[in-house]
This record gives structure tokens, C-alpha cells and sequence, in this order.
């Protein structure tokens, strides 16, 4: 418990000495999305409860703390939300059907020593808790692509007012191009890395290659990687179309006002 409260010291002293005041809020909002996630479980284990409304509330309950308590309201918060929420639904939308073709919802067969004295039919549908987990997932990455193509896009404006919507909409897009590399390596080792204990229990257990790869868990973390990738790939596109058409049209407003 100590070691745990020294971490938490150094992380809200740090936070605190780079970050000032947005360094406090972000802080905060560790807290305040941590609280989040634990009342959406919570509700989850109610069966009147859809998983996939419960997870859209959610994931936009945690992109306003994310986006406008640390960054505060601001056009460029508003641009990268509104991007967030549309990925959002698209990808959840395909990650269900993913998660209901690729068959790897409910406990694996390396699970079974584990829960065979619990009941099984516990009543909640494994296909939307399995896509809820995915997005809940990804939801950092995907906010942390959007701000910072929002920003970006929003510095070339100011600094160039007389660009084109399409070539602002290009610029968004070259800059997205350099963070899909780092954010969808940064999602494969951390997804990877939180699983390594699992990929030495297959050794072993002297699994062949094909078992490994055939393994409900194993597949399932493959899936939430490819899905991850994929929301990072769709939020970049998204996230500059907003933005060109968001900050033209606010520019062509102010100068056919004046």
C-alpha cells in the first residue's frame, strides 16, 4: 500500500510541476474516469442493461473529462469530440459484429479449472461485453489521436488563414500518417506486454503454434488489437474532415461578417 501511495505522490508531483493546473485536472481525471468505468461495470451486471448503451455513455461521459475538464471548451475540444463519437459508434458497431462472426466471446478453455465451481449462465451477453471491452480499450488512444490532430490543424489555420479546406483536410491527414505508426505499436505492446505471463503458460502447456493461435484468449487479444488499429486508422480521416469543414466555414463566417 505504501509503494502505492509513493507512486501516486510522484505521479500528482510531477503532473503538478509540468503540467500546472492542466497537470492537476489531469490528475483529477484519472479519478473521475476510473469512477466511471467501475459505475459502468457495476450497471453491467444488471441483465436489463444493454452493454453497448451502457459502454456509448461511457465512452462519452470519459471523452468530456478527457477533452473539455483538462483542455477546457474550446473549438478544437469540440472538433475532437464530436470525431471521437462518430468513431466511436462506427467501430462499435463493427466490433460487434466481429466479436459475433469471430465466435470468441464467453470464457476460454484455459479458463475451466478456474470457474468450474461458478455457474455459467451468469445472463449477460458476452458478444456486447466483448465489444465494450474493446472500445473501452481503445477510447484513450482514439482521444489522444483527436486532440492532437485538432490542435495541429488548428495552429496551420492561424498560421496560414488563407488555406484551402482541402489542403487543410491534407495536412490533417499527413499528420495523422505519423502518429498511426507510434499509437498502433504503442496499443500492440501494451495489449502484448499485459500478456506475457499468458503467452509463457502456453509455452508450458506445450502448445503448437496453431493452438496458440486457435486459443479463444489468444485470439481475443488479437481481435482488440486489430480493432484498436483500426479505430486509430478511422479517427484520423474523421478527425480532419471535421476540422477542415469546422474551422473554413468559421473563417468564411467571420470574414463575410466583416
Amino acid at each position: 500500500m505504501n509503494v502505492l501511495v509513493w507512486l501516486t505522490a510522484i505521479l500528482f508531483i510531477l503532473m503538478i510541476v509540468i503540467g500546472g493546473k492542466k497537470g492537476v485536472r489531469s490528475f483529477l481525471s484519472l479519478f473521475l474516469n476510473f469512477g466511471v468505468l467501475f459505475i459502468t461495470i457495476f450497471l453491467m451486471t444488471n441483465q436489463k442493461n444493454s452493454p453497448i448503451i451502457l459502454t456509448l455513455i461511457a465512452c462519452t461521459v470519459i471523452s468530456w473529462i478527457s477533452l473539455f475538464f483538462i483542455n477546457e471548451m474550446s473549438s478544437k475540444t469540440v472538433t475532437a469530440f464530436i470525431s471521437t463519437m462518430i468513431t466511436i459508434v462506427i467501430l462499435l458497431l463493427f466490433i460487434v459484429f466481429v466479436t459475433e462472426k469471430s465466435m470468441v466471446r464467453g470464457f476460454g478453455a484455459e479458463s475451466t479449472e478456474e470457474i468450474s465451481i461458478f455457474s455459467l449462465y451468469i445472463g449477460v451477453n458476452f458478444v456486447q461485453i466483448g465489444a465494450s471491452v474493446i472500445i473501452m480499450s481503445t477510447i484513450g488512444a482514439i482521444l489522444d489521436v483527436a486532440i492532437s490532430i485538432a490542435t495541429s490543424m488548428h495552429e496551420i489555420l492561424h498560421h496560414n488563414p488563407l488555406i484551402s479546406r482541402r489542403k487543410l483536410f491534407t495536412s490533417g491527414l499527413s499528420i495523422g500518417r505519423d502518429i498511426l505508426g507510434t499509437d498502433t505499436n504503442t496499443l500492440f505492446f501494451a495489449f502484448f506486454g499485459g500478456y506475457l505471463s499468458l503467452l509463457i503458460w502456453f509455452k508450458d502447456l506445450s502448445y503448437s503454434i496453431g493452438e496458440i493461435v486457435n486459443s479463444k484468449i489468444f485470439a481475443t487479444e488479437l481481435i482488440m488489437i486489430f480493432c484498436a488499429g483500426i479505430g486509430i486508422a478511422l479517427i484520423i480521416p474523421i478527425t480532419s474532415s471535421v476540422n477542415a469543414y469546422y474551422l473554413t466555414k468559421k473563417r468564411d463566417t467571420i470574414q463575410d461578417a466583416s
